[in-house]
């Protein structure tokens, strides 16, 4: 059938140990708390559960965005780069640093905004943010870049579509483990949102959680 003649193909292409070798490894990265992680739970705190979530799938589509283009070398141009490489970090942390502004210029609106049952953050928005986080987390770019080539097998040959089949372990795992930071985090403001002034200091704690990552992200340097 060609539906089994395809996953036939991809078991040769990328060896069954690569595949749980990488997934090991991703698991391991992925659970350990970084930037994807901290904004996750922060919007979870300042938005609710549901805007988290969406946050917490447009990342995983912005990461593959990331697989994408390392598998088809701009990875590997980035990784050379000092200039393309701090022009990737630059746009992440500034993004990070105007969502922590805007959710302490708002947080006592969030008060307001359960009142109303109304969400804070639309999904829309809070997909294109996971998306565009996901996509300019220089972090994960150095990942790609560093652990793809070491999993893929020269031999089966097609190495591009053997790094975009490994890539899609990324956003599978990390949409298991960051779901579970982001209701636990929101079920936590469910909790704290009892008291509107309790709801503001999460709301204007969270913001400043956003402006620490996009800061230090900015001044992470090159081991080079």
């Amino acid at each position: 059938m060609p539906g089994q003649s395809r996953l036939h193909t991809l078991a040769v292409m990328v060896p069954a140990s690569h595949l749980l070798a990488f997934a090991a490894v991703l698991t391991v990265i992925i659970a350990v708390p970084g930037p994807s992680v901290v904004f996750t739970v922060s919007r979870a705190l300042t938005a609710g559960r549901r805007p988290a979530l969406f946050t917490v799938a447009g990342n995983a589509v912005g990461v593959y965005v990331q697989v994408i283009a390392v598998a088809f070398g701009v990875g590997e141009l980035v990784e050379r780069s000092a200039q393309a490489f701090t022009a990737v970090k630059l746009a992440g942390a500034a993004y990070l640093v105007y969502l922590g502004v805007q959710a302490i210029r708002h947080r006592r609106s969030m008060a307001e905004a359960l009142a109303a049952r109304a969400a804070p953050v639309t999904a829309a928005r809070a997909l294109r943010d996971g998306v565009v986080v996901g996509a300019t987390n220089p972090k994960t770019i150095v990942f790609f870049v560093t652990a793809l080539p070491e999993f893929v097998s020269p031999t089966a040959g097609d190495l591009p579509r053997q790094m975009l089949i490994l890539g899609l372990l990324f956003p599978v795992i990390a949409l298991l483990l960051d779901s579970m930071w982001a209701v636990g985090a929101g079920t936590a403001r469910q909790w704290l949102a009892a008291s509107p002034r309790r709801l503001a200091l999460v709301g204007g704690t969270g913001g400043l959680v956003m402006i620490g990552v996009g800061a230090s992200l900015a001044v992470t340097g090159r081991k080079d």
